[in-house]
């Protein structure tokens, strides 16, 4: 009778695992089918903004990391129902995880190879570096609101991108020992492009920055320095961002 009763036991315990792993295996089934129809709404909304990116598509190595990048494991368990919405979903701390067509195009604008070094200022939940970490050869990201600093390296490292270089601080001034970077990319929006950045950029290199104040017109602007050191900088898109932070 205790034999019989220890394999019910057993059977039991091993249907439990069986259903919880059928749920985990079709839960994310479906957040892949989601991804996927995000992309096709980002490629077709950067079909409608061709004009201002100067090229008819996405690079297809970002769209790649688009839809390899779990972007349902860098949001909050409330917002898991809309981690495939493209809109911006809150984080906490007043922030926001960006807009899936923003993050694809400013990945794209600073059109990435696999040896380059890339600073990202800003890291809010980590959803970004994941992004650049497809694309690039070392990705360092800064965060100056501590908890969400930790949060993203958590999420980093729960998702298997624990080589990303993490760090709590003030952007604002880079990352001076990791400098120079081949990109920059900075998620907030400041009023005008931060001079140590602009230092921190490898000749040849570019940044993506959004320029502009809270509640007024903002822009996406490209800077570009070429071999000589001269910069250039180009409006792209008008955006909506959270303020850069910190005392500068």
């Amino acid at each position: 009778m205790k034999r019989v009763k220890h394999i019910i036991f057993w059977l039991v315990v091993i249907g439990i695992v069986l259903l919880l792993f059928s749920t985990h295996v079709i839960a994310e089934n479906d957040f892949s089918q989601q991804r996927h129809a995000l992309v096709s709404i980002i490629k077709d909304e950067a079909m409608t903004v061709r004009g201002f990116l100067d090229q008819e598509t996405l690079d297809q190595q970002v769209i790649a990391a688009l839809l390899k990048v779990p972007r349902h494991e860098f949001v909050r368990d409330t917002e898991r129902p809309f981690a495939y919405a493209n809109r911006p979903l809150p984080i906490g701390h007043g922030q926001t995880i960006s807009q899936p067509f923003i993050v694809a195009v400013m990945t794209d604008l600073l059109k990435l190879k696999k040896t380059d070094r890339v600073l990202e200022v800003g890291t809010g939940s980590g959803y970004q570096a994941a992004i650049l970490a497809e694309l690039a050869d070392s990705v360092y990201t800064i965060e100056i609101i501590e908890p969400l600093a930790k949060q993203a390296a958590e999420n980093l490292k729960r998702t298997d991108y624990d080589d990303v270089h993490t760090r709590t601080g003030d952007g604002y001034y880079g990352w001076e020992d990791a400098a120079p970077f081949d990109s920059i990319i900075v998620t907030a929006v400041a009023s005008h492009i931060p001079p140590p950045l602009i230092k921190q950029l490898k000749p040849g290199g570019r940044m993506i920055i959004p320029v502009g104040a809270q509640f007024m017109t903002q822009y996406l602007v490209l800077v570009t320095k070429d071999a000589n050191g001269k910069v250039t900088t180009r409006q792209i898109l008008p955006v909506n961002f959270v303020p850069l932070t910190g005392k500068h």
